[in-house]
């Protein structure tokens, strides 16, 4: 028999933080997220998603025993500009059981009606910083550390219980090139020249222009992917947090931020350093030795993951992404990285997929979102 209950206690937290860790232990493909972050998603003073957001976590016991996890988020804003009665649901985490899985996914579909929601769908996180979709192809390859990794029988749970595909994404390999493209770089010349662009990663230091231009660019980002499937704008505390995460992991080298002649930041590509290696070693504690290895992953990358790449509507189609590629591809061919994987990218979105066309590259997986109206 299952039981599921409501996380309230900090021990409860505690369980809930652990038990992917369980789940996956000895797993090669999954990367831990920081646990100190897990444990406080529900603590509005750890948490700033909280602000336009409620959250309840659940945990599934079979015999006393964990077997499962979820999160239920209500993201506010979403629906304010959705006009959508919607439910997420977040960190789902099920051995193979389908009993769990339905006691878990019932756990969520009860709040939402208490709530007056219509809809449940999911896996999405508080916004699109966080991890979302389930994984539905590539499940030997290892997760980056803005993605989730599940095991294969997942899709399967959630079909069960009347889950339907929403939105998919992509994920890419690319291969590095021996030297950089001279086609590209003087295409990348001239439209910088004819648009009277500045890269303002070469006039200042990282956290500098964090600090000066961090609020406009992610303004920036969100005008550039509000036609995105249920893409939730950041604003306030919460952009505060990205960019103080930004200004931990960037590594100067592998960042472009453009700025018009004005002044104005028009577009923005983050490709960070991988820090998977020395998370799963640590299970996304922060302990002295994981900081070193950290900093070390960051100032001397291997591997590198494709974050984002943003640009104003009004500069898309003009060249604007060659502008940024030809920087970030050329320290990246001079620093000898070894190994370079995007993040999500929606299968529809092909104005995003478009901007890394100048690479060879392959899909080494696919996720999705499911949708379930209750």
């Amino acid at each position: 028999m299952i039981t599921v209950i409501q996380v309230k206690t900090a021990g409860q937290m505690r369980a809930f933080a652990k038990f992917p860790l369980r789940l996956y232990k000895n797993c090669p493909y999954y990367v831990p997220a920081i646990y100190a972050d897990e444990r406080g998603i529900c603590d509005p003073k750890k948490n700033p998603m909280l602000a336009d957001s409620e959250i309840r976590c659940f945990l599934a016991y079979r015999e006393g025993r964990a077997v499962g996890r979820v999160a239920a988020i209500l993201q506010k804003t979403y629906n304010r500009i959705s006009g959508r009665k919607c439910m997420r649901f977040s960190r789902f985490d099920c051995e193979n059981d389908p009993e769990a899985a339905a006691a878990l996914l019932g756990a969520v579909e009860a709040f939402a009606r208490e709530r007056g929601m219509d809809t449940v769908h999911g896996p999405w996180d508080f916004n699109d910083q966080g991890r979302e979709g389930m994984l539905t192809e590539g499940f030997g390859v290892r997760a980056t550390y803005a993605t989730n990794y599940n095991y294969e029988y997942y899709p399967a749970l959630i079909s069960a219980l009347g889950y339907a595909p929403e939105s998919e994404w992509v994920e890419y390999d690319f291969a590095i090139p021996e030297e950089p493209d001279k086609r590209i770089a003087n295409v990348a010349r001239y439209i910088q020249k004819k648009l009277e662009l500045t890269e303002l990663a070469d006039t200042m230091p990282m956290k500098k222009l964090i600090a000066r231009y961090g609020h406009e660019s992610l303004a920036m980002v969100n005008e550039a992917y509000s036609s995105l499937d249920c893409y939730v704008p950041v604003s306030g505390k919460v952009v505060d947090h990205i960019l103080k995460q930004f200004a931990t992991a960037i590594n100067p080298r592998y960042f472009s931020a453009l700025a018009d002649k004005s002044g104005r930041v028009i577009a923005m590509g983050v490709v960070l350093p991988s820090l998977c290696a020395p998370l799963q070693k640590s299970g996304g504690r922060m302990g002295p030795l994981t900081l070193l290895r950290l900093a070390k992953a960051i100032s001397r990358p291997k591997e590198l993951e494709m974050v984002l790449i943003a640009v104003l509507p009004e500069y898309q189609k003009l060249g604007v992404n060659a502008v940024m590629m030809a920087r970030i591809i050329n320290h990246i061919i001079e620093d000898g990285i070894e190994h370079v994987e995007s993040n999500p990218e929606l299968v529809g979105n092909l104005a995003v997929q478009s901007q890394w066309s100048t690479l060879e590259r392959r899909i080494v997986k696919r996720r999705k979102t499911f949708v379930k109206q209750i």
